[in-house]
């Protein structure tokens, strides 16, 4: 009822029950209120009692059920789940504070396959490890699977926890690990030869990615264990006239034979 509710415009635990009055008997008895229909504090006492995590397990364990199981896996096939935090907008705990979300996303199917409050008294970082705890109740094993995050989540604890489950990790590294930045930036790209380049066109501009990889040695190579390979991409953007370029570091825990540079490209867009 809450989620019907919500699909259609509620925002309140108020504006869900006015909106449950609302309806007719026949739809009420389809919601499953064949005696009555509850007051704004017992839809309040319920929703406060539910698990959220339970709930989010059941409900992307139902959703993986309802995937089609024809979806296209190629010889290179892996399952990549992109990491990302979001605070909701309207959501608040019971001080007041914004509830802020870190989410495990199956870019293939583009289910949420599990996400965790992050405290409010720490950040992402911490949520990290429960976050893969969650991913790994729903799927059953992480091992393969590879993980995206972004460059809060390039820390030396979360490689050795999702090396430690099989999984591997790709992040992108910038000025918060200095040293490790440093090292990417001096490698030698303009001798590593260019192992893809994609253009696309879109939002009135031409867009050029050009994707080098090579293969380091940890832990002597660079700051960052089980890293295997350096990932270096350029994006120049041409947009009514004006041409803009980006550089971006990344490392990643698999190794060439396993990632190559036009693999690693598809999987950072799709994060």
């Amino acid at each position: 009822m809450a989620v019907c509710a919500v699909m259609a415009g509620a925002s309140s635990i108020a504006a869900i029950t006015d909106w449950l009055h609302d309806l007719d008997e026949r739809a009420q008895e389809r919601l499953g209120f064949t005696a009555g229909v509850p007051v704004g504090s017992t839809v309040w006492r319920v929703l406060m009692r539910l698990d959220d995590t339970l709930l989010g397990t059941v409900l992307a364990g139902w959703l993986r059920t309802r995937t089609p199981a024809t979806v296209s896996r190629s010889r290179r096939y892996r399952t990549i789940i992109a990491i990302d935090g979001k605070t909701l907008r309207g959501a608040r705990t019971c001080d007041g504070r914004q509830v802020h979300l870190l989410s495990a996303l199956d870019t293939t199917t583009g289910i949420v396959l599990a996400q965790v409050t992050v405290d409010t008294k720490s950040n992402e970082i911490t949520s990290f490890a429960p976050l893969l705890d969650a991913v790994e109740q729903v799927l059953g094993t992480l091992a393969g699977v590879l993980f995206i995050a972004d460059a809060l989540h390039t820390q030396t604890g979360h490689a050795n926890e999702v090396t430690a489950r099989q999984a591997h990790l790709l992040v992108q590294v910038k000025a918060n690990q200095p040293t490790l930045f440093t090292q990417l930036k001096q490698l030698p790209w303009a001798q590593i030869p260019v192992g893809a380049r994609i253009r696309d066109r879109g939002h009135g501009g031409r867009e050029t990615r050009t994707v080098k990889a090579v293969t380091v040695a940890t832990p002597s190579g660079i700051a960052f264990p089980h890293a295997h390979q350096a990932v270096w991409i350029t994006r120049t953007c041409v947009t009514a006239g004006r041409t803009s370029h980006e550089t971006a570091y990344l490392t990643v825990s698999l190794s060439a034979d396993q990632a190559l540079p036009r693999d690693l490209q598809t999987w950072i867009r799709r994060h």
